[in-house]
């Protein structure tokens, strides 16, 4: 995998596992504010999700790297 591909492998799942963490932990107000959302998070901890979910998209990045690297899974055909 070159430098390239393995960008875009980290882009791909940065974003899947930041659609993933978005809705963890998010509760509507109590009692909305008259002008806001009513849907609207109190604290979305947004921060938090974006780091969280960039520690976990570098390690799956490096499983993925790994199982591409090694040859524990291959598609290419097997010669004897």
């Amino acid at each position: 995998m070159n430098w390239f591909t393995g960008l875009m492998v980290f882009i791909l799942v940065w974003w899947i596992t930041w659609f993933c963490a978005l809705p963890i932990g998010v509760r509507p107000p109590d009692v909305p504010e008259a002008g806001h959302e009513p849907g609207a998070p109190v604290k979305p901890y947004l921060w938090w999700k974006l780091a969280g979910t960039t520690l976990v998209a570098i390690v799956i990045t490096a499983g993925i790297f790994w199982v591409i690297q090694s040859d524990y899974l291959s598609f290419r055909a097997m010669t004897d």
